[in-house]
Parts: C-alpha cells; sequence; structure tokens
C-alpha cells in the first residue's frame, strides 16, 4: 500500500499577529503537522510565543517550530522545553525526516537572533546528520537559501544563504519550507527540491503541503480569499 501521506501546513512571520488563526482552523485541524518557520513573535520573548502556540494549538493536533531572527533566544529555548524546535535538529514523522534551522544571517540593522554562514552549516549538518540518507526529508529554514525566487528584496537583490543553497544541493531534501524575506513570497526550485515562501501570515499566505513518498501536492493558499 506504500507509505501514508501527511499533510503539512506551514505557516511563517506571524510577529506576534495572530488574531487570523481562527480563520484557517479547519485546514490546521486536518494537518498532521503543523509547521512554524519562523519569527512567532515581532522582537517578542517567551510570552509572546506562548499566545502565538497557544492560538494554533487549539486547532492542531501536532505543532514544530524554529525560531526566527526576530525572536529572542529564550524563545528558541522555550521551544526546546515543549519538544517542538527543529533548530539544528529532527523529528521523524511518517517515514518523513523533518530537520530545520532558524535565525537568519546578519540583517539591517540588529535582531536578537542571527549566525554567521558558517554557523548555518555546521546547525544544518547537525540537524540531519542521523537522518537516514534514504529518508525523504523536510527541511524547515527561516532564512531563504540563496538564488531564488524567495531570497530576493525589492530592490532586486538576492540576500539568501548561500549555506543554505549548499546543503540543498548536496542533501536534496524534498521540500524546504522558509520565510524571512516578506516580499519574496512564492514557491521555486532548487534542483529537485521545492521551496516555498508563503509570506507573513498577516498578509494572508500559509503552505499547504501532502506528502507521501514525495511531494504530490504544494500550494500557497490565502486565507483572506477565502472571506
Amino acid at each position: 500500500m506504500g507509505a501514508p501521506s501527511m499533510i503539512i501546513l506551514a505557516v511563517t512571520d506571524v510577529h506576534g499577529d495572530f488574531a487570523a488563526i481562527p480563520r484557517i482552523a479547519a485546514d490546521l485541524e486536518a494537518a498532521d503537522v503543523v509547521i512554524l518557520s519562523g519569527d512567532l513573535t515581532n522582537f517578542g520573548r517567551r510570552r509572546d510565543a506562548e499566545r502565538v502556540l497557544q492560538a494554533i494549538t487549539r486547532y492542531a493536533r501536532r505543532v514544530l517550530a524554529v525560531p526566527g531572527n526576530c525572536d529572542y533566544p529564550e524563545v528558541s529555548a522555550y521551544l526546546d522545553e515543549l519538544g517542538i524546535n527543529l533548530h539544528g535538529t529532527n523529528k521523524v514523522i511518517k517515514d518523513i525526516g523533518l530537520f530545520g534551522v532558524g535565525g537568519s544571517l546578519p540583517a539591517p540593522g540588529s535582531t536578537p537572533f542571527e549566525f554567521s554562514e558558517d554557523e548555518l552549516r555546521n546547525l544544518l549538518t547537525t540537524a540531519a546528520e542521523d537522518l537516514p540518507k534514504d529518508t525523504p526529508t523536510i527541511l524547515v529554514s527561516h532564512q531563504p537559501p540563496f538564488g531564488t525566487k524567495n531570497d530576493e528584496v525589492f530592490a532586486g537583490d538576492h540576500v539568501g544563504s548561500k549555506a543554505v543553497r549548499s546543503f540543498i544541493e548536496a542533501r536534496q531534501p524534498i521540500l524546504c519550507l522558509t520565510g524571512h524575506i516578506h516580499e519574496a513570497a512564492g514557491i521555486d526550485s532548487i534542483d529537485g527540491t521545492r521551496i516555498v515562501n508563503p509570506g507573513p501570515f498577516s498578509r494572508g499566505g500559509y503552505t499547504y503541503a501532502v506528502v507521501r513518498e514525495g511531494l504530490e501536492q504544494l500550494e500557497i493558499r490565502d486565507w483572506k480569499a477565502q472571506q
């Protein structure tokens, strides 16, 4: 009969604005796992992250997350306490390996959770090192890979991570869930890996994916369009 299918819902860049979460309640309830791809808060701390997670776990059966660059380190520690943090580690659900890296490269101005390219590379290596090579994998990276639709800012420059891109080229996960660059919503590919940034949740976008042994369905849904 083959591997069972898994429904994944991914939300990114909530930035503490979770008022519209009930608008996607049906999709949250249907999902096998809901993934938060960073920036749960807007320079917030533990209590701010708690509020976001409470809004989502009202509907979601299982949640995994990485912190974003606008989340203070205590948000990452809180996700660790809950056992849902993918930053530098992995989980296996229905024979699919999910692993992640949070934060971002140094951003204009100062944000509280940033890493160098070498640090991102080391975190990714650690996150994936004990996953079997024949296991389909999904990467959750708040910082998008370099040179895609998902890291292009308004001026036309690409500001993604070369370390994340190199890792994707070498490891070839079936899917990379990302965010961070608000104006770079869309779906792209690096070789056989699909890359998706649905944009900040307050603008309406979230990712809906169905995975079995491979990626069967991938789309950006818009809760505003469902009004």
